[in-house]
């Protein structure tokens, strides 16, 4: 009798428990149209040319491939910017970077570009109810000031701080240091017996760098620079001390943060959520793992971009399995153009075999050619846009926040997104028009005016290639440029001086734009 009435007692303890597991087992997913999760997948340096859906060569991207034949695969989109930091702060913010001094390609060790009080595409999502994330590559500043970080503690200024619930990033980018993830504002996997140090102006005693001890980068050599600390056998920029077990392993960064994405998705497959999904895979140093290795026959550059198809490919089954990709927007594109040699004796240039990562298009990241702006995009919610489609409609990153923002119904406030418009109905497939005009910035801070016709480089003084990556032009030349994209791709023949009113036209452009620096920047205006 007494064991009965434990067993009774225990049913009833149980029951409440059974209860909300029955309830939770029935919770409906995110179905609300008005609401979809959206994923925001931004390669590294990944190239016009690089995926198969664009014509690459040697190298197959199978699960990009059907995201595009499931969606609408863009042939006009455009990077705002050549480079990383300013191209991603364009994105995440709705304002053009070139309107702030301090954008420039970020140190590993920078203080936050993006300060709290700024209004973020994750402020934008977080106020519609949605649950937000970044994982991956973040290279946009952490901590109040440059340099004064402590890697040891709780960074006071992080992504929390501008909207995102939760992150997991490299603090810049694989080839700077600090080679650590950090996980809400935390070094993950932190290592108390070995302390973090890191500077960006002298090393550190005692430790050894790829310049005086280059055969301890046992991974992969340096070509150009990346030759001060080292870390997994590879030489870096900046200088670090300690990490211990938090440091990461370049072959096992694909690994790590497309499980954390995955394990994002399903810890929020019942609530409207968006993330942001930024890989390092085709950015230097490009060490794919082992199991990626010969996939392309282009060497590691080419591996590493199967090894990115492979990411993606776990993304959409994981939205497969989950009974959610029906109504998840995924947005996929490269933050600017590809790069081939920029650092390190990976042999991209001598395995490229034909392969032409920028497409039909002249120049390559850095550059104020086409090539360093120009950049694929695809766009798949199988809810409402139909697959198979193609769009030649001229559209630019800037425009996404305002954009998705119409999706799900935000109410930016006054002076958030300054630059950005809304072409909501261009990224889904309801209509084709063109953005009146795109702005591009090069790394050497010129701007280039885009419109579905004509190309317009202004003047600048500099060199004609890069010092460190021999084949890339920089656009650079002391008379304006302009040519006629619907004749010529390539951007062979300046035809600036038989079309004076067309230049007038376009300088015009950027004087209008340049004005407006001073009436919304969040900082200081111009540059």
């Amino acid at each position: 009798m007494e064991q009965q009435v434990k067993n009774l007692i225990a049913v009833s303890l149980l029951a409440p428990i059974a209860a909300q597991s029955a309830m939770a087992a029935k919770k409906p997913k995110n179905t609300d149209p008005t609401r979809p999760n959206v994923i925001i997948i931004l390669a590294d340096d990944l190239g016009y040319g690089d995926l198969g859906c664009y014509g690459a060569k040697n190298v197959q991207t199978p699960n990009v491939d059907r995201l595009a034949q499931q969606g609408i695969r863009f042939t006009d989109t455009h990077a705002v910017a050549a480079t990383s930091t300013p191209s991603r702060y364009s994105i995440l913010t709705g304002e053009y970077a070139w309107r702030r001094p301090d954008t420039d390609i970020a140190a590993g060790n920078a203080g936050m570009i993006i300060k709290p009080g700024q209004y973020t595409m994750a402020d934008m999502f977080k106020s519609c109810g949605y649950r937000t994330c970044a994982i991956g590559k973040w290279h946009l500043g952490l901590g109040e000031t440059q340099g004064t970080q402590d890697w040891n503690a709780q960074i006071p200024m992080n992504l929390g701080d501008i909207g995102f619930d939760h992150h997991y990033i490299m603090a810049a980018t694989a080839d700077r240091v600090p080679c650590v993830f950090i996980n809400d504002g935390t070094v993950a996997n932190y290592d108390p017996s070995a302390p973090i140090e890191v500077s960006y102006k002298e090393n550190f005693p005692g430790e050894p760098t790829g310049k005086d001890n280059p055969e301890l980068c046992y991974n992969l050599q340096s070509s150009v620079g990346h030759n001060q600390s080292i870390v997994n056998g590879i030489g870096r920029i900046g200088y670090m001390r300690g990490g211990g077990k938090a440091l990461w392993k370049d072959e096992n960064i694909a690994d790590s943060i497309t499980t954390h994405a995955i394990d994002f998705i399903k810890e929020n497959k019942d609530r409207p959520f968006f993330m942001y999904f930024a890989t390092n895979d085709v950015h230097v140093p490009r060490f794919p793992h082992q199991r990626f290795r010969d996939k392309s026959g282009m060497g590691l550059r080419g591996d590493a971009i199967v090894q990115f198809d492979w990411s993606v490919g776990q993304i959409m089954e994981t939205l497969d399995k989950l009974g959610i990709a029906d109504n998840t927007i995924i947005l996929l594109s490269s933050d600017n153009g590809p790069v081939v040699d920029d650092g390190y004796k990976d042999r991209a240039e001598e395995l490229l075999n034909g392969h032409k990562p920028a497409g039909p298009w002249r120049g390559n990241k850095y550059s104020a050619f086409e090539g360093g702006t120009q950049v694929p995009a695809i766009v798949r919610w199988p809810k409402a846009i139909k697959g198979g489609q193609t769009s030649n409609a001229l559209t630019s990153q800037i425009d996404w926040m305002a954009s998705l923002g119409s999706i799900i119904g935000a109410r930016v406030p006054q002076g958030g997104a300054p630059d950005s418009q809304n072409y909501a109905a261009t990224l889904t497939g309801a209509n084709t028009t063109d953005r009146p005009y795109v702005i591009e910035l090069a790394y050497n801070h010129v701007l280039s005016v885009r419109t579905n016709e004509w190309k317009y480089i202004e003047p600048s003084d500099g060199p004609k290639l890069l010092d460190w990556a021999p084949k890339t032009e920089t656009g650079s030349d002391p008379q304006p440029q302009l040519y006629n994209i619907k004749k010529s791709q390539c951007e062979s023949e300046s035809v600036a001086a038989q079309h004076p009113q067309i230049v007038y036209d376009m300088q015009n452009i950027l004087r209008h734009e340049r004005a407006k620096s001073d009436k919304h920047s969040f900082f200081v205006p111009g540059v």
